[in-house]
């Protein structure tokens, strides 16, 4: 049987106590996202197709033998545990983690491998593992000049990955987070040792009102757009998590037809900021929209008729400095499914590093959306004499074989696979 990671420390709370040696599976992290963010992870992990349009599903890295598979056997039992990225294809990387939790870790250390003291981050921010408003709203943590990602947590403990990732991230305070090392949103169990601030009101759009206030205190500035989601469908409100950690955008909550006396305080404290609505009327109606314009100079909707559309709508919009305006090849993506809210919270760092990708939307195991392979193709990557000169893109899936079956990752990497077009074949 493998040996845990964190086998002679407490379940919960790790001490502070002299950092151990990094365990063999985690100091290839650093190196294995290097790669997957110039495309070639394949090579390394030995999945992926290497022909234009291939759809040749993901491989498992190559397996050793002899006593140093052995030695190995452990450190890749405990990684594949914590989600981190073991298999790819030639455009894309699955983090197979089976829970938001250990996605989160994988994800945290794949952006802060922590191998050494440049590679830790300042903070991290936990929440509840079942909190999915407090942690879209705490995505914004994530931009600069905090960089904080996200992990998951109980309200009596902190699970066995999460536990894992916080020893090895260490995170060292410092001026981007006021000295602050753990940022604890909502009724979280708190690691000693580490300087923490919590942040506790009743209610998800209070919490999110306050987490955007703590952002301003951090910031030192007012936020440039101000993102409103919906407080009880989280399929819609998922892909702000990117959108925040992305921009430093606070997001903020409210019901279908009810403005939250939270959200509508904080509209009015920025009454100058432009407002962005995530979602259609079934999700916010037009009659809380027009609350919102009571409080805020300029509001606009962002939408989809589904969830999946959605998503895609944020990823090609484009109002200026607002958006991600995805609509032409060369980009990062990520996608997620639509009823696991906590992965895209989980996922909020690759939005904010790397390939910076927007969140994108899947609706089951086994089957691409339309849309989503509409969209795909629309921005599918080409060349016409020379490759190396080419855009490309590259999407991380979030989650294990259940939530996004390999049927789907190798569809997806068809689709992101860079073509030749025009010419001579």
């Amino acid at each position: 049987m493998a040996r845990p990671i964190n086998a002679d420390l407490p379940a919960s709370t790790p001490p502070r106590a002299k950092r151990r040696p990094v365990p063999g599976a985690l100091k290839g992290i650093a190196g294995l996202f290097a790669l997957a963010v110039v495309f070639i992870v394949a090579a390394i992990v030995g999945g992926g197709s290497s022909e234009e349009g291939s759809s040749a599903g993901p491989a498992p890295a190559p397996a050793q033998s002899g006593s140093d598979a052995d030695a190995d056997e452990a450190p890749a039992a405990d990684a594949a545990e914590l989600g981190f990225p073991t298999f790819a294809t030639s455009n894309t990387t699955r983090v197979g983690g089976a829970d938001p939790a250990s996605n989160a870790a994988g994800i945290a250390l794949a952006v802060y491998p922590s191998t050494n003291e440049g590679q830790r981050p300042n903070a991290v921010t936990l929440i509840g593992s079942d909190d999915w408003q407090a942690g879209i709203a705490a995505s914004v943590l994530m931009a600069d000049p905090i960089r904080a990602p996200l992990l998951l947590a109980e309200a009596d403990a902190l699970p066995e990955p999460t536990a894992q990732a916080l020893e090895l991230l260490d995170p060292r305070g410092g001026k981007g987070s006021r000295g602050t090392q753990v940022f604890a949103v909502g009724e979280v169990a708190t690691p000693g040792g580490f300087e923490t601030t919590a942040v506790k009101p009743a209610g998800s759009a209070a919490a999110a009102a306050a987490i955007a206030r703590l952002r301003d205190r951090l910031f030192r500035r007012a936020p440039e757009h101000i993102v409103v989601a919906s407080l009880d469908q989280p399929e819609f409100a998922a892909p702000a998590a990117a959108w925040a950690a992305r921009s430093g955008d606070p997001v903020l909550f409210t019901a279908t037809a009810r403005l939250p006396g939270a959200t509508r305080a904080y509209l009015r404290r920025h009454r100058n900021v432009p407002v962005y609505v995530l979602g259609p009327s079934s999700t916010i109606s037009s009659d809380t929209v027009r609350e919102i314009a009571k409080t805020s100079e300029e509001v606009s909707r962002v939408s989809g008729e589904d969830p999946v559309v959605n998503a895609i709508a944020l990823a090609r919009y484009d109002d200026g400095d607002f958006g991600w305006n995805m609509n032409d090849p060369g980009h990062g993506y990520v996608v997620v499914r639509s009823d696991s809210p906590l992965d895209a919270v989980a996922a909020a760092p690759l939005s904010a590093s790397g390939t910076w990708g927007a969140v994108l939307l899947t609706d089951g195991a086994d089957t691409l959306p339309a849309a989503l392979r509409g969209y795909l193709l629309d921005v599918k990557p080409g060349y016409t004499t020379d490759p190396t000169r080419a855009f490309y893109n590259h999407v991380w899936v979030i989650g294990d074989e259940d939530a996004i079956g390999v049927s789907q990752q190798a569809e997806i990497d068809a689709l992101a696979e860079l073509a030749k077009i025009g010419g001579q074949p």
